[in-house]
């Protein structure tokens, strides 16, 4: 396979995708920033998962120009897939990606689609764009393909390379084209969906199977601890019977499972469908925050420490451990509704960048010589970073009077006032 590859993207997902294909073929990333494009090709990864030395080595060319990518033959868009603030597709980023794609679209030229969408998108939304913006002829002049992303941030055991991956194509011949590029990097094998609707809905449900469990749990947590009963401890006994999934409760943020499942909804609303018990799961995860605030105030007031002249620590704002993607954060949402309750709220974690919280939140965060010279009235654990184990996390609150709260379960429950 002569082929030379552009990938549309240079985040959690586009970057696994460059380094590997690297290996066999001619890479270019287009990127939207161009500060991005020069950080990446002097070996500075944002994600945190790439060294200066894999992502410098020959084949790999990051640009924020299209232009530099009019050679190749095979096209990935691994853009974002966000909500607008109704919650309905913000389609944006994949519609920018496509027309830009559309300015260089030769004949015999693949578009694949990684970024995850709602059923029919890609044949109904993204084709046309690139038909009309090339003037090209769709399945006789360019074809089109999607396999959805399965990029776990921050995790090293569940690569690009261990994970089976799902491929569609518009023509059999594409499909045959995406299992040979697919095959080279992904040694899990490959799963050949019949559509490309089919592949774009494999996606939503992988996530929204996780919305939906999540929120059984949150919703049970809350029984539990009203009865005095550890969460964990259900689950862990439950867990001894073979078929019982043991999904724990939490905070649901980040791009993923709190994401799609509005993409689905919008499916079910263009067909007049109505999806209440995924509209339910999304209400009670989201409804979690103001559970975890709500529980906060009353867990001082049994202390008698009056919340308004209380002062907070919050110990972690990304969406997950280890990794430092803070999008969509619902730590981020617990911290603007005590800070408005609280005397003083501060935030400590070291594994997000302090200027992009500042920058995207409006949060100034502790340096760790900060944190250790202050006391708390509280403590919340919202995101269970390896670097927290090593914490003296009690020594932080005020002559050992104070409350912790820890939502991800990182401390013995006896050192804890709280569980979820």
């Amino acid at each position: 396979m002569n082929k030379k590859i552009c990938i549309i993207g240079g985040g959690y997902v586009g970057l696994p995708l460059a380094v590997a294909f690297a290996n066999y073929f001619s890479v270019t990333v287009v990127t939207k920033s161009r500060l991005h494009a020069e950080e990446l090709s002097k070996g500075f990864d944002r994600t945190e998962t790439f060294s200066t030395e894999i992502l410098q080595k020959d084949g790999i060319l990051f640009t924020s120009d299209i232009a530099d990518a009019m050679d190749s033959t095979i096209f990935i868009v691994s853009v974002p897939t966000p909500v607008k603030s109704d919650n309905m597709p913000d389609l944006s980023p994949v519609e920018e990606a496509t027309k830009s794609i559309a300015s260089v679209l030769k004949k015999g030229d693949i578009v694949i689609y990684e970024s995850t969408v709602f059923i029919g998108c890609t044949e109904e939304f993204c084709v046309p764009i690139l038909v009309k913006e090339s003037t090209l002829t769709f399945n006789q002049d360019f074809y089109v393909g999607f396999s959805p992303e399965r990029i776990n941030p921050a995790d090293k055991e569940h690569t690009i390379h261990t994970v089976v991956k799902i491929i569609a194509g518009s023509t059999q011949e594409v499909t045959k084209t995406m299992e040979d590029l697919y095959g080279k990097i992904v040694h899990a094998g490959l799963h050949i969906a019949p559509s490309i609707k089919t592949a774009e809905a494999s996606k939503l449900v992988e996530n929204i199977q996780r919305d939906v469990n999540i929120a059984l749990i949150n919703e049970l947590s809350k029984v539990f601890h009203s009865l005095g009963v550890d969460t964990n401890d259900v689950i862990n006994a439950a867990a001894t019977k073979w078929n019982f999934i043991p999904f724990r409760p939490g905070l649901v943020g980040g791009h993923c499972i709190s994401i799609d499942p509005y993409y689905m909804l919008y499916n079910g609303k263009k067909s007049g469908i109505d999806l209440p018990l995924i509209k339910l799961s999304r209400s009670i995860n989201s409804t979690m925050v103001d559970y975890v605030v709500n529980t906060t105030i009353d867990l001082l007031k049994e202390s008698n420490i009056e919340p308004k002249n209380a002062e907070v620590l919050m110990l972690g704002i990304t969406f997950k451990e280890n990794c430092p993607d803070i999008r969509n954060s619902q730590s981020a949402s617990i911290f603007s509704k005590l800070n408005t309750k609280m005397k003083q709220v501060d935030l400590f974690d070291p594994v997000a960048d302090h200027e992009e919280i500042l920058r995207v939140y409006g949060i100034n965060t502790l340096c760790i010589e900060d944190l250790l010279t202050k006391k708390y009235d509280a403590i919340i654990i919202t995101v269970a970073h390896t670097a927290y184990k090593i914490l003296p996390i009690k020594s932080f609150l005020r002559n050992d009077i104070g409350i912790i709260l820890d939502l991800k379960s990182l401390l013995p429950k006896e050192e804890t006032d709280f569980r979820l």
